[in-house]
């Protein structure tokens, strides 16, 4: 399959300079599962700035109604 990094880069909001994952979403999954994470498009803006990943922010997130 063939990765559609630059169409991928128009919804990418992750906020972290210099990230070697921007764009290639299942190299983005994969690193972020592994680290019991989530990536940035699954945070509101706010919250992706924090750089919190976890899965345990974003359960406080859903549980708060912000996402």
């Amino acid at each position: 399959m063939e990765c559609k990094k630059a169409e991928n880069l128009n919804r990418c909001n992750c906020s972290y300079p210099g990230c070697s994952r921007k764009g290639a979403c299942c190299d983005c999954l994969r690193y972020h599962l592994a680290m019991r994470e989530l990536p940035a498009c699954c945070f509101p803006a706010d919250a992706e700035a924090t750089y919190d990943r976890s899965f345990e922010h974003f359960a406080g997130l859903v549980n708060g109604g912000a996402v």
